[in-house]
């Protein structure tokens, strides 16, 4: 487990550079404008990162009054401008204002923080009681939410192409994930690694969104980014963890490219390695597993990969074999030879994943 500092310089979009890419070349200057905006305004917010990460990041702590089990959210506007964090708005504990997008943003922050101390009984994203702090209206018409490795941002979208990006709870969760993951794994964002990164944010999105609904596995829709979407686009989320490939099919956006098998994973030097799109094979294994076991997904399902996840034996450049061996011996250790171990094994087989090593047994 790599809980000493020294992370991995991060900086996690929910829309692909692919999507975006795709609009900037649109011939409508109204869609290609923003997404061309987007993309110049995400270098500029990575290499920033990375300077971030050189010279050392703030030190944020729970304030001294702050109970253990609590959380500590701070809402800030950006004002349609570009420096973070912004304006304070809203702290933890503050009714309610007539900004929905801020109201959003906290009660979602709040629901993440719920799923990780309730069912996995994890006090914030680093474990130990760390503020979330998370800026809405981030920039004009900006076509992004992010985590830079400190806070979550939001914007506002274009309204043509993507809507308000506080809009999908899935969206929150997910960003704040690859805080956690960042805590724990800290799994290099690049190739086959930096897809399990994806994917391990797509999963616990899902899952804050399942356990926000009250919904079994079967009720879920498994779809990341449900509502983001504006009513001109021929699709129906960002991602789908039940189809990958088919979230969205628009004369604009162009087709979902994810593969859900390894017979379609696709080699590529673009998003990384691909970060964004062979996450689908990893999540449809996923999605496979809950729906074999039933019930509510993140009890038994994602407890198995919150264990890989925090178990302190995932390399940062873990493969896909790798992930999904220590997945089988998560599951022996934690429910022993039954049929969470069984349903687990053949999620894998079916998207065509052979686990690794690590599958026969765990250190202890």
């Amino acid at each position: 487990m790599n809980t000493n500092g020294g992370f991995e310089p991060v900086f996690c979009t929910i829309v692909p550079p692919h999507v975006l890419d795709k609009l900037a070349q649109a011939d409508d200057p109204v869609l290609a404008g923003p997404a061309r905006r987007t993309l110049q305004r995400d270098a500029y917010e990575r290499t920033q990162r990375r300077l971030t990460t050189v010279v050392g990041a703030r030190a944020t702590a729970a304030p001294a009054t702050a109970e253990a089990g609590t959380p500590h959210r701070t809402i800030y506007d950006a004002r349609n401008g570009t420096d973070l964090p912004g304006t304070k708005v809203r702290g933890e504990g503050d009714d309610p204002g007539k900004d929905a997008t801020v109201n959003r943003a906290y009660a979602g922050l709040g629901a993440t923080f719920e799923v990780l101390l309730k069912a996995y009984g994890r006090d914030s994203i680093d474990g130990n009681g760390l503020p979330l702090d998370a800026t809405v209206h981030y920039d004009r018409e900006y076509g992004n939410a992010f985590w830079n490795g400190e806070q979550m941002v939001f914007g506002d979208g274009d309204g043509e192409i993507f809507l308000d990006f506080t809009i999908p709870l899935d969206v929150i969760g997910h960003e704040l994930v690859h805080g956690v993951t960042q805590y724990t794994a800290n799994l290099t964002y690049f190739g086959q690694s930096g897809a399990l990164n994806e994917s391990v944010s797509d999963v616990f999105g899902s899952l804050i969104k399942q356990y926000s609904l009250g919904q079994t596995a079967d009720q879920a829709d498994w779809l990341i980014g449900a509502g983001l979407l504006a009513p001109r686009v021929t699709g129906v989320a960002l991602r789908s963890m039940k189809a990958p490939g088919t979230a969205y099919d628009d004369d604009v956006l162009g087709k979902d490219p994810q593969p859900a098998t390894m017979d379609g994973y696709i080699n590529t030097g673009s998003d990384n390695g691909g970060v964004h799109i062979n996450s689908g094979i990893p999540n449809h294994a996923f999605y496979l597993f809950a729906t074999a076991l039933g019930g509510k997904a993140w009890e038994r399902a994602g407890q198995v990969w919150y264990d890989v996840l925090t178990g302190g034996e995932l390399g940062q450049d873990a493969t896909f074999e790798e992930f999904a061996g220590l997945t089988l011996a998560a599951a022996r250790e934690r429910y022993g030879d039954a049929e969470e171990l069984d349903a687990v094994g053949k999620a894998w087989e079916r998207v065509g994943v052979q686990a690794g090593a690590q599958a026969g047994t765990r250190a202890g």
